[in-house]
């Protein structure tokens, strides 16, 4: 027993992303990462890693439900804070398909401060994104891929043409988002848990 569990203990648990929605935001939802941490720690989770204000944590475990895992988190927070926000998970190999599929990569004039993806929290019905592509958008631009959302913001951030409340009604699914920048980095801190 003590051999197989010696065993079990040296096989390598992979990384999981896992992004919360609307906390830290305008002064809202107020989560300190080091307190994320703990929270995570507490759950089992281990290696817990955060990156920036937003609700970033990267962790090592051997869950394989992630649906049923992202409701043991949201539960956590619920009873340690005044709200429940939505955690959306992806394994590092499911981040590294999202980078991959980056329907703007060959621009060459990208600015990647300018590109958000939406990390969803289901993909959308069928029917749903050909319903949303008559949001009215210009300059802006979006694709959708499987559970993610790709948007070009040409304005930047601080002043979108698109309305994303309107578009995640019209997919009929919610989604997180975090900028390009951001999403490499996490890709980083996963691909470091994985080693």
């Amino acid at each position: 027993v003590r051999r197989v569990a010696r065993c079990i203990n040296l096989i390598p648990m992979p990384a999981i992303i896992s992004l919360l929605r609307g906390i830290n935001v305008g002064g809202h939802n107020l989560v300190r990462m080091e307190d994320l941490r703990t929270l995570y720690t507490s759950l089992k989770l281990k290696n817990p890693q955060t990156l920036l204000q937003s609700g970033n944590v990267v962790f090592e475990s051997r869950e394989t439900d992630l649906p049923k895992l992202s409701q043991r988190i949201e539960t956590a927070i619920g009873k340690a804070y005044s709200f429940r926000p939505a955690v959306i998970l992806r394994t590092a190999a499911e981040l590294r398909q999202a980078i991959d599929a980056n329907p703007f990569a060959g621009r060459p004039d990208l600015d990647p401060s300018k590109l958000l993806v939406s990390f969803l929290a289901a993909a959308p019905a069928a029917g749903c994104t050909e319903n949303a592509r008559s949001l009215a958008c210009a300059p802006d631009e979006w694709h959708a891929a499987g559970r993610e959302l790709y948007i070009y913001f040409v304005s930047g951030l601080a002043r979108p043409a698109l309305s994303m409340p309107k578009l995640e009604r019209l997919l009929g699914t919610q989604g997180t988002g975090r900028n390009w920048n951001t999403v490499n980095k996490l890709m980083t801190i996963a691909e470091k848990l994985d080693e």
